[in-house]
């Protein structure tokens, strides 16, 4: 089963990101919901995270909503993915067997190192992107994607 909770937090951190540049600083679960297509009761439990390790703030209520808590510069895409990822790694090992030959004694090892190295090159990739560095790329991506 694929993991999305990472790609949606990002998701709706730069939904945010656009709103706060729009004017619009503050967000309803029901518009990030609708932006992300899932249901708000989704979209309140992917902000959990994010405002616990303070990228934003959310307010309960009628006039409610989310927004970012620092400047769109100012937030890192893997300050975003560990919040949405919490401790859970980038892969999962098998469950270790009876050690009988090289490779049942060592391959779990092997794979945690694997794991470590692949997380570290991942979260330094994202450790030099901002929010405000991803917004500017779907704008690229957006212009050349346009009908000339």
């Amino acid at each position: 089963m694929l993991d999305i909770r990472f790609s949606s937090a990002l998701k709706a951190m730069l939904f945010l990101a656009a709103a706060a540049e729009q004017g619009s600083p503050t967000l309803s679960s029901a518009q990030l919901a609708e932006g992300l297509g899932t249901n708000p009761s989704l979209v309140r439990k992917l902000l959990v995270p994010l405002a616990r390790g303070g990228l934003v703030v959310s307010t309960k209520g009628r006039a409610g909503g989310a927004r970012l808590a620092r400047p769109a510069e100012e937030i890192t895409l893997a300050e975003i993915y560990r919040c949405s990822m919490g401790d859970k790694p980038l892969w999962a090992c098998r469950p270790e067997s009876e050690h009988v030959c090289l490779v049942t004694a060592n391959a779990g090892e092997y794979f945690a190192q694997l794991t470590a190295e692949a997380e570290r090159a991942v979260l330094d990739s994202l450790g030099d992107r901002t929010l405000a560095g991803g917004l500017a790329e779907l704008r690229r991506l957006d212009a050349a994607s346009a009908p000339r």
